[in-house]
């Protein structure tokens, strides 16, 4: 869609959006908002401590998996114990935030494949062999699938989806809206068994065990269903884009991006990227290698099996199997993935003469992630302070118990299930936090009202991803304004109100479709993964 061709009638959406938009833009910058939410955590920590501020709760012991009572109170941070964790633990909430080493070990890998010239003449590549009505479907689609690869696509698919739009003559912001949707909107579709589907699985068993002993609930669980989610997400997810977000933007008028799409690839282009997919081939057989043989080096060994069915008292899945690479290894990968194509492309191409060019290139990515780097520390620090301070648990089985008492059933009951889980997200990160304290309440509650475990964490894991997309405390948030902010007219003076403003079409409709194929897919019977019904 040629933006400067277009002219686009704002409706009663485009003035909610923009008062969302404005109003949260009025407030301070993302750096100084989170440190405001610290301040303001420690001060509610000390009033709420103070009132004795506390719930009940069944909760499933990560080290045994059994299910064990606890009783949580809100902690008061202004005391001895709590300024000295805050200060002692300052500097491991930034080094150990979960999207700092995934920035700077993928970004490597990024920043010398855009920095040799490979990023620009892929994207020339796409320009000019990708119908221009699909791109926005690709994208999201892309974000989608990069799930397979954990975190992955926070860090790497997001930033290059501006750079696709702008190639595209479109608005980089809604490129970054787009693979946002997909990659974190979408969190739990893929085609392909990811690993948030055991982890899942793992928690939701040790739940059912409460009431139905022996009850095993498999990574496949909800695999038809979420197959058929990935079309979905795809679809509304491009039509949003097209239709809603990128009309919005209006045209872009921020810093130019240096892409230049409409020149052929020249002989040299040509040349290195030929000589890079070699390479991006050869890499791909060596991984392979690497996780497909009996003895490969990322599957578990034979000892660690055992330890693995002596501790969960079932033989490891696929995905567990492979879980060294997938959890531990997977970002590495990918950081030569585009490190080793990259360095090809330079070389092959006559962008790289020596070292120092690749040195060049890695020290420039770094400089880009500067106000990243800032978010992250202060960011950090927040969510310290607000999981310290208990209060996040206390809302989640407050509102946990109130969906409980209402007595509602069946149908009705799941669908409760989506929206309440799609709220507490907004509170509390991480798939399975929330499920490690959610599913032992639910599960055996629904096998009372005649649906099965796995039915029970398909709904969670619907609620679970929508709202991604506009909470602040989700770890990857203050990232994704961060990569906005260099789209902005001044860059850096972006706030969280144009990146949410931007993405609540994405939540409050990704919701609802969502929840809609949710019903009929109940309604109809269908199975919601290998040999699962939804009824006991």
């Amino acid at each position: 869609m040629d933006q400067k061709l277009t002219t686009h009638k704002t409706t009663k959406l485009d003035k909610f959006l923009n008062f969302v938009e404005i109003a949260g833009n009025k407030l301070p910058h993302p750096v100084a908002m989170f440190f405001g939410f610290f301040v303001i955590t420690i001060i509610l920590s000390y009033v709420l401590s103070k009132m004795g501020v506390a719930v009940t709760y069944s909760e499933i012991s990560k080290s045994t998996g059994e299910v064990i009572k606890k009783t949580t109170t809100v902690q008061n941070l202004i005391t001895t114990a709590g300024i000295r964790g805050i200060f002692t633990s300052a500097v491991k909430n930034f080094t150990g935030h979960a999207a700092l080493g995934s920035i700077v070990v993928a970004m490597l890998g990024v920043g010398l494949a855009d920095g040799t010239g490979l990023l620009s003449a892929l994207i020339k590549k796409l320009v000019l062999s990708t119908p221009r009505v699909l791109v926005s479907a690709i994208v999201v689609f892309a974000g989608v699938m990069s799930n397979i690869a954990s975190d992955a696509g926070y860090v790497v698919l997001i930033p290059l989806g501006a750079v696709i739009f702008a190639s595209f003559g479109r608005h980089p912001l809604a490129g970054i809206a787009a693979a946002f949707a997909g990659v974190s909107g979408g969190f739990s579709a893929n085609l392909l068994i990811g690993t948030t589907d055991p982890l899942l699985g793992g928690i939701s068993t040790s739940a059912a065990q409460i009431v139905l002993p022996g009850y095993v609930v498999d990574a496949t669980a909800n695999y038809f269903f979420m197959f058929a989610s990935t079309f979905l997400i795809t679809i509304i997810g491009a039509w949003l884009t097209d239709k809603v977000v990128e009309p919005r933007l209006g045209e872009y008028t921020g810093p130019k991006l240096e892409v230049d799409s409409d020149a052929e690839l020249t002989k040299q282009e040509r040349r290195g990227l030929f000589l890079s997919l070699i390479s991006v081939i050869i890499f791909v057989v060596v991984v392979v290698f690497m996780i497909i043989p009996e003895d490969a080096v990322f599957k578990l060994s034979a000892k660690e099996i055992q330890a693995f069915i002596a501790e969960n008292h079932r033989e490891p899945g696929t995905m567990e199997l492979l879980k060294p690479f997938f959890s531990d290894s997977i970002v590495f990968v990918l950081m030569l993935a585009f490190f080793i194509p990259g360095l090809v492309y330079g070389v092959s191409a006559g962008t790289v003469k020596d070292h120092r060019d690749v040195i060049q290139a890695l020290v420039k990515s770094m400089a880009s992630c500067g106000q990243v780097f800032v978010i992250i520390f202060i960011s950090a620090q927040f969510v310290y302070v607000f999981t310290k301070s208990n209060i996040g648990i206390v809302i989640a089985v407050k509102l946990a118990n109130v969906l409980k008492d209402m007595g509602i059933t069946g149908i009705a009951a799941a669908v409760g299930l989506i929206f309440l889980t799609a709220f507490v997200n907004l509170f509390i990160g991480g798939a399975s936090s929330k499920w490690l304290m959610l599913s032992p309440v639910f599960i055996p509650m629904f096998v009372e009202l005649g649906l099965t475990p796995e039915y029970t964490q398909l709904a969670y894991r619907i609620g679970d991803s929508t709202t991604n997309v506009i909470s602040p405390l989700m770890s990857y948030f203050p990232i994704i304004v961060g990569f906005a902010s260099k789209y902005a007219k001044n860059e850096g003076n972006m706030g969280m109100g144009t990146v949410i403003a931007m993405m609540l079409p994405y939540s409050m409709v990704f919701l609802f479709a969502w929840t809609v194929l949710f019903v009929v897919w109940t309604l109809l019977g269908l199975p919601i993964g290998p040999g699962v019904s939804m009824f006991m």
